[in-house]
């Protein structure tokens, strides 16, 4: 029994639903820097700035969040008439919430320092000319990160997140022309661009909310995904998570996709997002010997305490593990790891996912292997409980408990 991805495999279409409208509202985030090069960008191109900052984005992506925040506190010091400052700490408190959404530690934080980021933008915005272009900027930016997380499945805060994204496109409107855009700025309007048309393609039931939106061009969207992370520098890896994703759950490019996680897994080693994608990939694509490597190596770094490995990485990790002690038909050591994936889950609230559901019927089947068919039927009617009446495993659990009856 193998439970391959295939794409965005174990998300229902009613989340997605709501995660691709929330996208459309918020994920603009950067679209209100949609201007011509020949506008001057005062700090984000400073090349001073940016050599001060590559060592702090480096350690920021790579988990060593007191090195890279020691760094973005003296840019506030420096800078402190500026959002920059403000909004890369922001970033800091995002990267913290990426491993594991369902953990609200660092919300509070994370809020107020995009809101420090909208009021300094906004002063700079109003009071001086010269830099109107690049606080628009930060703050459609900053309204679009609180989005993205009031949007989130485990928050819900829908409200919020269309008064956020609606902000977002207000900044939006000041800069219409698209011409020439540069690189550094060009990551909102490649994500547009594509996401507006792949809604299109795959919900027309949601053709009505996109009235009021522009039109996009989904393959204009990927090449500038593509320029984005070879030439952009604050924006360059974001440019590149996302890619990665679409590449592996919407345009069925595992190979392109696979490329990215492994680059971004060797450059930066300590991040447990990085870690368990490129685990993913690697399961994806058959390469059993490197995925056994990768989850086990997950595994001892959450035993470990390592910043950022938690429940969630525990949870993929195991399940690959289960997956590949069932194909090497060693139902013992499947077993054990997907009772792992059962705990992980239970731990950080994630009962509802296709990892605990099929990690349950798993189970089941190795009881029922093993002649234990009154476990095997708990672990079943366990699956069904937990699973939504139109999810996979819903289904897949109800037929092997009509298989089991018949057996008796």
């Amino acid at each position: 029994m193998n439970y391959r991805f295939r794409g965005a495999i174990f998300v229902s279409l009613k989340d997605r639903v709501k995660i691709l409208i929330a996208l459309l509202l918020v994920l603009n985030f950067q679209g209100a820097a949609q201007v011509r090069k020949d506008t001057t960008l005062i700090l984000i191109s400073n090349i001073t700035v940016q050599l001060e900052a590559t060592q702090a984005l480096n350690d920021l992506y790579n988990f060593k969040f007191d090195k890279a925040e020691q760094q973005f506190r003296w840019f506030k010091q420096k800078y402190a008439w500026h959002p920059l400052p403000y909004f890369l700490l922001g970033l800091s408190e995002w990267w913290k919430i990426m491993p594991s959404l369902e953990n609200r530690d660092h919300d509070d934080k994370f809020l107020a320092y995009m809101d420090s980021t909208i009021m300094i933008a906004e002063r700079l915005h109003d009071r001086s000319p010269e830099y109107r272009i690049e606080s628009a900027f930060f703050l459609a930016a900053a309204y679009g990160f609180k989005g993205r997380l009031y949007s989130d499945e485990d928050r819900k805060e829908w409200r919020k997140a269309a008064f956020a994204g609606k902000r977002a496109l207000h900044f939006l409107e000041e800069s219409k022309e698209k011409e020439n855009l540069s690189p550094e700025l060009l990551f909102g309007d490649a994500l547009y661009n594509y996401f507006s048309v792949w809604v299109r393609e795959n919900y027309p039931a949601l053709k009505p909310l996109l009235w009021f939106f522009p039109k996009g061009d989904k393959a204009l969207g990927l090449k500038q995904l593509r320029e984005v992370s070879y030439n952009a520098f604050y924006t360059r890896t974001e440019a590149m998570v996302w890619l990665m994703r679409i590449y592996n759950s919407y345009e069925n490019k595992n190979d392109q996709a696979h490329q990215l996680s492994e680059y971004l897994h060797q450059t930066y080693p300590d991040n447990p997002y990085f870690h368990r994608y490129y685990a993913r990939m690697l399961y994806t694509r058959g390469m059993y010997a490197d995925m056994e490597r990768e989850s086990k190596s997950i595994l001892a770094r959450i035993d470990s305490g390592d910043v950022g490995y938690e429940s969630t990485s525990g949870r993929y990790a195991s399940f690959f593990l289960g997956q590949l002690g069932e194909a090497r038909r060693r139902p013992e050591e499947a077993k054990k790891y997907y009772l792992m994936t059962l705990e992980f889950a239970e731990k950080g609230n994630a009962t509802k996912t296709g990892y605990y559901l099929y990690s349950l019927i798993a189970l089941g089947e190795i009881a029922n292997q093993q002649g234990d068919k009154a476990l095997a039927r708990k672990y079943f009617e366990d699956a069904k409980k937990k699973a939504g009446r139109k999810d996979e495993a819903f289904k897949d659990a109800k037929r092997r408990l009509k298989n089991l009856e018949k057996g008796d």
